[in-house]
């Protein structure tokens, strides 16, 4: 079987979909599939990572739809060369793409390979009720209406991560009606085993937490993921708890808002912006944090909080990540309800408190609940006989 994957970019600063597909596709080569990547990517770009698998970058698109022709120009030439198409991500031209090449080629009565798409979260009734997203969810209302909802409809099979992403995107949009659904899962490969070097490539990037315990976020710098709400409870609580273990907010600097973060952060020496850590440095932060906090405010998955679960860290989630039932049913953290006032400060003061041995045991909980929902064989296993059977 040869697979052809879809999808904006595959830089990884832009975080899960991107990752998911670089942490599948050694297995996916296992079991004797082949896997191609086609994205919207700058054509002379290069990533900080390297990939041993092709892929094929179009040029950049424009707008934030990323309309780019030339990816039409490239699925209709080589499309047929593949068994199954699957498209990572919606509201984005590369979806439009796919299900235009399609259609061209069921109207000629042509071959044309399987279609599957993974909206990864982007059906969330969230986007659509959040405060801060009136015009976004607009405008998305119109292009469910005018794009998406054919896309969606006209594939093959959906793809979602996990159940509750496959009940939610049931309940967001009017004439939602695709053809066949499947909670394939999601997970990620073993990291590597710890060892000192990990520790000091991670001080490299973070030499003032050397020596020091720290609570980590480790996720894009985002008003999605709580950043704001997760300093602001750290200010509040640091001033009368001098023990409180230093705080790493650890990602991408460039933009407005984490110009923001650090400055809402400026008066507290404990708080520390390292940048976006990969490899041996991010491993390294995962390893030797206290615990990993995310109190995102929507999240469909969370590479990140799998990682440090794999690095039998416990973790701090919200209910508004969609995979917290596993977690928390596996002891393996702690719950915010970001609705209840103050509540993630005290679940922070609450975990000052906790003992060593506490932490501990829930780190090694979280480990197991990945073992047991989140590695990536067992996740890619079935992810394979789904593909196989559409």
């Amino acid at each position: 079987m040869k697979i052809l994957r879809v999808i904006s970019s595959m830089h990884p600063s832009n975080g899960g979909p991107c990752q998911g597909i670089r942490n599948a596709i050694p297995y996916f080569k296992r079991v004797g599939i082949t896997t191609e990547v086609v994205c919207m990517d700058d054509k002379n770009s290069n990533y900080p990572v390297l990939d041993d698998f092709t892929i094929y970058k179009v040029g950049s698109g424009i707008t934030s739809y990323k309309y780019q022709p030339e990816l039409s120009r490239w699925l209709k030439e080589h499309i047929q060369k593949y068994d199954v198409v699957i498209v990572h991500g919606i509201w984005q031209y590369h979806n439009l793409a796919v299900y235009k090449a399609i259609k061209f080629l069921k109207k000629k009565q042509q071959y044309a390979p399987k279609i599957v798409v993974m909206p990864h979260g982007m059906l969330d009734p969230y986007f659509q009720k959040a405060v801060d997203r009136k015009w976004k969810a607009l405008r998305n209302k119109l292009v469910w209406s005018l794009i998406e909802k054919k896309c969606i409809n006209h594939a093959d099979a959906v793809f979602f991560t996990c159940e509750e992403e496959m009940l939610l995107a049931a309940t967001t949009f009017k004439n939602y009606n695709p053809k066949r659904i499947f909670n394939v899962g999601y997970g990620i490969q073993m990291p590597p085993e710890n060892s000192k070097q990990l520790e000091e490539e991670f001080h490299k990037s973070c030499l003032s937490v050397k020596d020091k315990k720290y609570f980590l976020f480790l996720s894009r710098i985002h008003e999605k993921k709580g950043v704001d709400l997760l300093i602001n409870a750290y200010n509040e609580i640091s001033q009368e708890n001098l023990d409180l273990p230093d705080l790493v907010i650890a990602g991408p600097l460039e933009s407005n808002y984490a110009n923001e973060m650090i400055q809402l952060a400026l008066n507290n020496k404990k708080i520390h912006f390292p940048g976006m850590l990969s490899g041996k440095a991010k491993w390294g932060a995962f390893y030797n944090c206290t615990a990993y906090f995310l109190p995102s405010h929507q999240e469909n998955f969370g590479i990140a909080i799998v990682e440090a679960m794999a690095c039998k860290k416990p973790v701090l989630i919200t209910k508004n990540i969609n995979i917290w039932r596993e977690i928390i049913d596996g002891g393996g953290g702690w719950l915010v309800d970001l609705k209840k006032k103050k509540e993630l400060m005290n679940i922070l003061l609450a975990i000052i408190e906790e003992s060593e041995q506490s932490l501990v045991k829930k780190g090694k909980n979280a480990f197991e609940t990945y073992q047991n929902n989140f590695d990536v064989k067992i996740c890619t296993d079935k992810y394979v006989k789904t593909l196989k059977s559409i």
